[in-house]
C-alpha cells in the first residue's frame, strides 16, 4: 500500500490568509489542508478526504498525474471522515469526473455539494460500512464523536469516523484519524497492530485558542484531542504522525520546544507530499 500525505494543516491551511499571528507571518514551509490518497497497486488511488487544496495536491504528486488518456485520472474516489469543509469543499474541485464514488459519514450534510456536482455527473454517494473491501485494501471504520459542522443541522451520528486500512496483499495497516474528540479504550484496539496512524495533531495544548488569539473555545468541544493529551496514549511499535495542524500549534515552528516532547514520544509531524509504503 502507498500513502500519499497530500496536506497535513487544519482548516484555512498554514499561513492562514487572514491572519497575521507571528507564526502565519514567519512561515518559511507552508502547509495545505489535510488530506491523503491510498492505493494498493500505485495505478487506481482513492482520495481519504477532499481538501479545498486538492487541485494543488494533486498536481503537485506524479503519481496522481491524469493519463494516459487525455481525459483519464488514476483517482477513482473519496472517503471522507467527516462533514467539515476543509474536508469536502473540493469535491467541487473535482465535479468533471466521472464514475467517481464517495463514502461519507452523516451523508446528508452534503446534500448542497451533491446537488451542485449531480449537475455535472451522477456520482455514487454512500455511508460508509463497519467494514468493506476496495481495490485490495480492506477499511474498517471506528467513530469518533457526534458534533456535527457549524454550517449544519445536528442530527444522528457518528458525524467523524476514523479509518483502519489493511493491505489484503503485504498486509500493511494505516490508521487515519485526523478528527478525535476522545481516546475511548476500544481506539486503543483499533490502532493495535498498525505500522502507521495518523493522528489528530489539530492543537497541542488545551488551552491553546484562548492564550494564542483569545478566542475563549474549549478544543474537546471543537472537536479534537490536544496532543498533550494523546502523547500518553501512544504505545510503541507504531509510526506516529500527528496531521491537521491550526496555525496556532507550535509544531508549525521548527524550532519549538514541544518537538522535543513530540520525538520522545516516538511521533512525528510529516511534510506534505510524504510517501510511506506499508
Amino acid at each position: 500500500m502507498k500513502v500519499i500525505v497530500l496536506g497535513t494543516a487544519a482548516g484555512g491551511g498554514f499561513p492562514q490568509w487572514n491572519c497575521a499571528c507571528p507564526r502565519c507571518q514567519a512561515v518559511t514551509t507552508p502547509r495545505t489542508q489535510d488530506c491523503i490518497a491510498v492505493s494498493s497497486t500505485g495505478r487506481d488511488w482513492w482520495l481519504v478526504n477532499v481538501s479545498p487544496d486538492i487541485r494543488v495536491q494533486i498536481i503537485g504528486q506524479p503519481l496522481l498525474a491524469a493519463g494516459p488518456g487525455p481525459r483519464e485520472t488514476p483517482i477513482r474516489g473519496a472517503l471522507l471522515t467527516d462533514a467539515e469543509l476543509d474536508h469536502t469543499a473540493g469535491l467541487l474541485m473535482l465535479r468533471e469526473a466521472t464514475e467517481f464514488r464517495v463514502w461519507a459519514p452523516a451523508l446528508s450534510a452534503l446534500e448542497p455539494i451533491r446537488a451542485i456536482i449531480d449537475s455535472y455527473h451522477q456520482w455514487t454517494w454512500a455511508v460508509p460500512p463497519n467494514e468493506f473491501e476496495l481495490d485490495g485494501l480492506r477499511y474498517q471504520v471506528f467513530g469518533v464523536h457526534d458534533k456535527p459542522p457549524r454550517y449544519a443541522s445536528p442530527g444522528p451520528g457518528p458525524w467523524a469516523v476514523a479509518y483502519r486500512i489493511t493491505d489484503l496483499t503485504t498486509g500493511g495497516v494505516l490508521v487515519y484519524a485526523p478528527c478525535l474528540r476522545e481516546w475511548p479504550p476500544a481506539f486503543d484496539d483499533f490502532v493495535a497492530g498498525a505500522h502507521h496512524v495518523l493522528l489528530d495533531g489539530t492543537f497541542y495544548r488545551t488551552d491553546e485558542m484562548s492564550t494564542q488569539t483569545g478566542a475563549h473555545r474549549d478544543q474537546r468541544g471543537m472537536g479534537h484531542l490536544p496532543i498533550s493529551a494523546s502523547l500518553p496514549y501512544l504505545s510503541p511499535g507504531i509510526h506516529w504522525h500527528y496531521t491537521h495542524l491550526n496555525n496556532t500549534n507550535p509544531l508549525l515552528d521548527d524550532d519549538a520546544p514541544e518537538w522535543t516532547e513530540l520525538r520522545s514520544a516516538g511521533a512525528d509531524v510529516p511534510a506534505d507530499g510524504a510517501l510511506l509504503e506499508l
